[in-house]
């Protein structure tokens, strides 16, 4: 025996250790992966904590508090008493800074409100005026040599002259901020000059022409909408206001009132009682405003504490003295008892309170709201996900807050005690949207009539209120995978077994090449050709490319039929080339034939227009059902025919005699076997489908739909072309490494080798052709340029086959670079990605398992 050399020897044991550090190194490399997503997506999921905490006095005394600010750096609070005393500090230390009192004239404050954006206020007085106001923090960043002399130290980070602040920013640089209160003259709202107990207001309008709105109520019930409208003088600087008034309904007698609430548009005005009876008037119209709606909010015997709407106007939040805490929306309703058909519903129930909330504040940025118990607790809660993101323990001694403030970046909360303490605490929840129900729950959005899952990151309003479901996303993921499978599969998968046992290995050396080059077409290129080119002539000719998937298949299989009847010296000699050439000639006819038959074919089954018949607006259902069946009654009736012959000596393959006349005599059998199989096929698809349509079913609103131009089906199209190659080439490596002694025995018995492709050799490379697939599957779901530019990119989920989708994939390669790093947003698309990465884990590992059972199976043959 002859002994190898040491070097052979050296090179295995190099290569050895080579390959298996390799394969380590991936597979580390796979785990590091998967360890960076979900260290990018954990925050998400994390609660919020507190930074810092201060409490200090205010010597505010017992007046109460009409009105807070703060800045949205946390440098200034402001707190403004209702005799018109305004207490300015310094929020973190609580140092008192000098400001200017508001010159009531001897009018006390009965009641306030501010805009959802805090950029304006309205202030009601006891003589039944108005005066509409604000508290401005204007800033500017000044370089260090500009600092004035004579600042102190307030803490690490700012310094004051006494009425400003200087806070340091990076750059050698300081942010200059001071407070300022702009008060308007009175405006008389109440006709009697009885006080203003009630009071909301919103924001509109530019610059140089602002528009307020708001609904006053006086102490005799009397409810007015008033529109301010501010005309600035470009020259002068100063602002002429004129007030349009509108007088509602009588309120009912009685109604001991709590609160009103004016929605951003002033289309709706909520009027509530304590008792929780509540209000609305329809005020679309200001000329003749309507009591739209009379509802209660609450259970019998439990008084109204907590109303008013978050930002954007939708969100209703109600709270009881049974510590219950809701949120309400108006929404359009078919049962509806009200003049306008819209009816305010609950849509969200929070968990109780210890005791009952009392003190209700709206961040001015996103559906966050700060809420306090009466016994002193408080809570930082987001409306949408019901997440509970902060709460904070009572200081012995404080029995109630008089007012809470959120801080207008949500990371701050100032609270005003009874002993006239102010309690500050600073916090961070930077992802407060986010739960796992919000990401993969339906979940009830503003202005959507049910729970639904939505994916919308961005829009033009900060009243939007971000949607972030990764379903639809999932959805169209699988969705675009599943088509183009199921265009991709049996192609590839009859090219394979077409290559490795009917052709000759000459042609096989030319399409094999040539097939997996194909897997080098960059997917963009891919994808620009069928947005821009596959997708209107796919809309163009819609009729013709639906009949094209009958024609071709059945084009192809009659002339298979027909080709048993050449005499078996002619089929044997046109092997090869001339019989790959008449495939592609009948591909070719088949092809030009569904085209020119196309506008007959809609005029048939779709009254002439199919986008019109998909819209629902002509035609039957059972056209597309025959359609949509005949494939199932073809196969199933093939099936049945092939048990059933097999049962018939005279049909066996070995029972066949290969001359002229033993030839033709089966080949016109089984052409007319085919075309009864047809004809049945037919029938039974017919029958099946007059009954389906008379039981009411439609595809319709369902597998077909409105047509869109960029859909699913031209996504399938193109994403097929990509995975095609992926599957052909390992499926026909599997098939070719099936041991050549089984196709042998096969041929030997009598088989014919189409018999021995089905029934021999691709059971015993099933394995490596599932592995192939499984493969493919992977490669469309992680496809990312043809669903971006051929898949209209609409994240909806919709089955229709006519509509677009939007993968993970692409919403990643799409959103990804416009996300604020370390943001909500781009956190959650790193989580999509390890959804991502957990889908095609879960497909390459079950491949993997199906594929080792196939093979344990194969090796005993």
């Amino acid at each position: 025996m002859k002994k190898a050399k040491r070097s052979v020897l050296i090179a295995d044991r190099v290569a050895d250790h080579t390959i298996t550090i390799g394969g380590i190194l991936v597979i580390v490399a796979v785990l590091a992966i998967m360890v960076f997503l979900i260290q990018q997506a954990l925050p998400l999921f994390k609660a919020g904590h507190v930074t810092s905490r201060v409490a200090y006095d205010l010597d505010a005394g017992s007046e109460p508090v009409a009105a807070m600010a703060m800045d949205e750096h946390k440098t200034f609070a402001v707190v403004l008493l209702t005799d018109g005393n305004v207490i300015a500090v310094h929020a973190k230390t609580g140092t008192r800074l000098s400001s200017a009192a508001a010159d009531f004239q001897g009018k006390e404050i009965t009641s306030s409100a501010t805009t959802s954006d805090r950029s304006s206020m309205a202030l009601g007085f006891s003589d039944g005026t108005i005066r509409l106001a604000r508290i401005d923090f204007p800033s500017a960043v000044i370089p260090s040599s500009e600092l004035p002399a004579g600042l102190h130290k307030l803490d690490d980070r700012d310094l004051t002259d006494g009425s400003s602040v200087y806070s340091r920013v990076p750059g050698n640089q300081y942010r200059h901020i001071s407070t300022e209160i702009r008060m308007e003259d009175p405006l008389a709202v109440s006709e009697s000059g009885k006080p203003i107990v009630a009071l909301d207001c919103n924001a509109g309008g530019e610059a140089e022409r602002q528009t307020r709105a708001f609904v006053a109520v006086d102490s005799n019930g009397l409810a007015t909408l008033n529109t301010a409208y501010g005309s600035l003088n470009l020259l002068t600087g100063e602002t002429r206001t004129t007030v349009e008034q509108t007088r509602l309904p009588q309120i009912p007698g009685g109604v001991e009132l709590h609160a009103v609430a004016l929605t951003p548009a002033s289309g709706m005005v909520l009027i509530a009682g304590k008792n929780g009876d509540v209000y609305r008037y329809n005020t679309s119209d200001t000329n003749a405003p309507v009591l739209a709606e009379t509802t209660r909010v609450l259970p019998e015997g439990v008084d109204l504490t907590v109303f008013g709407f978050l930002l954007g106007g939708q969100s209703l939040v109600v709270g009881g003295t049974d510590g219950s805490l809701n949120i309400f929306f108006l929404l359009d309703r078919d049962a509806a008892n009200t003049t306008d058909g819209r009816m305010l519903l609950r849509t969200r129930e929070f968990e109780r309170g210890g005791s009952s909330f009392v003190r209700f504040d709206p961040s001015p940025q996103g559906k966050s709201f700060a809420i306090a118990e009466a016994s002193g607790a408080l809570k930082v809660i987001h409306g949408t996900s019901q997440k509970t993101l902060m709460s904070f323990t009572p200081d012995s001694g404080v029995a109630e807050y008089r007012r809470i403030l959120l801080a207008p970046r949500l990371d701050g909360l100032m609270a005003v005690g009874s002993d006239g303490r102010a309690h500050f605490w600073e916090f961070s929840v930077p992802h407060p949207e986010t739960t796992f129900g919000a990401l993969f729950r339906k979940v009830w959005y503003e202005g959507h009539p049910e729970p639904t899952f939505t994916w919308q990151s961005s829009a033009a309003t900060d009243e939007y209120e971000s949607k972030f479901s990764l379903v639809p996303l999932i959805f169209g993921t699988i969705k675009a995978a599943f088509y183009s499978l199921l265009f991709a599969i049996p192609i590839a998968i009859l090219g394979a077994i077409y290559t490795s046992e009917f052709v000759h290995h000459r042609m096989r050396s030319v399409i094999k090449p040539a097939m997996e080059m194909m897997v080098s077409l960059p997917s963009v290129v891919l994808g620009f050709v069928a947005a821009l080119v596959l997708a209107p002539i796919v809309e163009t000719w819609i009729a013709a490319v639906i009949l094209a998937f009958f024609v071709i298949p059945l084009a192809l299989i009659t002339t298979a039929y027909l080709w048993q009847l050449l005499p078996l010296r002619i089929a044997l000699r046109l092997e090869g080339v001339p019989k790959f050439c008449l495939i592609s000639l009948t591909v070719i006819a088949a092809t030009y034939g569904a085209y020119r038959m196309g506008p007959v074919f809609e005029d048939l089954f779709f009254a002439g227009d199919f986008k019109s018949w998909l819209n629902g607006s002509r035609g039957s259902p059972e056209p597309f059902l025959f359609l949509l069946f005949m494939p199932v009654s073809l196969i199933a009736i093939g099936l049945l025919a092939s048990r059933l012959r097999g049962s018939r000596r005279g049909d066996r393959p070995e029972a066949r005699v290969h001359t002229r006349a033993g030839r033709i005599r089966p080949a016109m059998v089984d052409i007319v076997r085919w075309l009864v199989m047809l004809m049945g096929a037919a029938l039974c698809s017919y029958g099946i489908s007059r009954m389906l349509g008379s039981l009411g079913l439609d595809a319709r609103g369902s597998l077909v739909d409105t047509y869109v131009q960029r859909n699913t089906l031209v996504v399938g199209f193109a994403m097929g072309f990509a995975v095609i190659p992926v599957i052909y080439t390992i499926a026909e490596d599997a098939l070719n490494s099936v041991p050549e002694h089984l196709r042998a025995a096969s041929l030997a018995c009598g088989a014919t080798r189409w018999q021995t492709a089905i029934h021999v050799v691709l059971p015993t490379a099933i394995s490596g052709v599932f592995s192939a697939v499984m493969i493919g599957m992977g490669r469309a779901v992680g496809e990312t340029m043809i669903v971006v530019m051929s898949a209209g990119n609409t994240p909806i989920m919709d089955i229709n086959v006519f509509n677009g989708l939007r993968a993970l994939s692409a919403t990643i390669a799409v959103e990804l670079p416009e996300a604020v790093k370390n943001g909500t947003l781009y956190r959650i698309l790193f989580l999509a990605g390890l959804v991502l990465f957990s889908m095609t884990f879960v497909i390459n590992t079950v491949a993997e398992l199906v594929r080792i059972r196939f093979r344990k199976r194969a090796m005993q043959l």
